[in-house]
């Protein structure tokens, strides 16, 4: 299990692997299941496979998942969609997570995705929702360019609604959004799977 004397090597082997970070203070995405949980701490089995213990006071806000359709993919909305790309270079969603008005603009353009090589990631405004024989093409725009992909319909869509911290609670997936503070990652926000639906891993 990784300690708090060895957050900070944690952090960086994070970076290694691709995951966000951000400079002053440290920032860190936590993504994996939750081992154990108290008032004040959390336990996470990152996807890696590593252990990290993260504190987390109890004020640290808790986001829940909420399990959608793709008929909530509206056009005006804005979400983010993780894909994959095939042979023909076309691509195709794995997961789309419809944001919430007040989130608009997160994370806003197209980059490659954690999932391998051919995945992306696209944060964008939905332009048009068309549809095709292979599921639902969205057309996408954001600062600087546009993108078209196809969501099927073993798609995985979700938003998220206000959570409490009653909703995590060991073998939850989540991902943690944390930030080193006096050598210690400390949480400063949680995301957790609810009703079947999973966090944006």
């Amino acid at each position: 299990m990784l300690t708090f004397r060895h957050a900070a090597l944690f952090v960086a082997c994070l970076t290694a692997a691709g995951s966000a970070l951000a400079q002053a203070p440290a920032m860190t995405r936590v993504p994996g299941e939750v081992v154990a949980a108290t008032a004040t701490t959390l336990t996470v089995k990152h996807m890696s496979g590593e252990t990290v213990e993260i504190m987390a006071p109890a004020n640290t806000p808790v986001l829940a998942m909420k399990p959608l359709t793709r008929a909530d993919i509206k056009t005006g909305t804005f979400v983010g969609i993780g894909a994959k790309k095939e042979a023909d270079g076309k691509q195709t969603a794995m997961q789309v997570v419809v944001f919430p008005e007040s989130a608009r603009g997160t994370g806003e353009g197209h980059r490659e995705w954690n999932r391998g090589a051919d995945s992306t990631m696209t944060n964008a405004n939905v332009d048009a929702v068309v549809d095709s024989k292979n599921g639902n093409d969205v057309k996408l725009s954001y600062k600087g360019g546009s993108q078209t992909i196809t969501v099927p319909a073993d798609a995985k869509v979700i938003t998220w609604v206000p959570g409490t911290r009653a909703d995590v609670m060991a073998g939850k997936k989540v991902v943690v959004n944390a930030t080193m503070m006096d050598g210690k990652p400390t949480a400063s926000r949680i995301m957790v799977e609810k009703d079947g639906a999973l966090p944006p891993m």
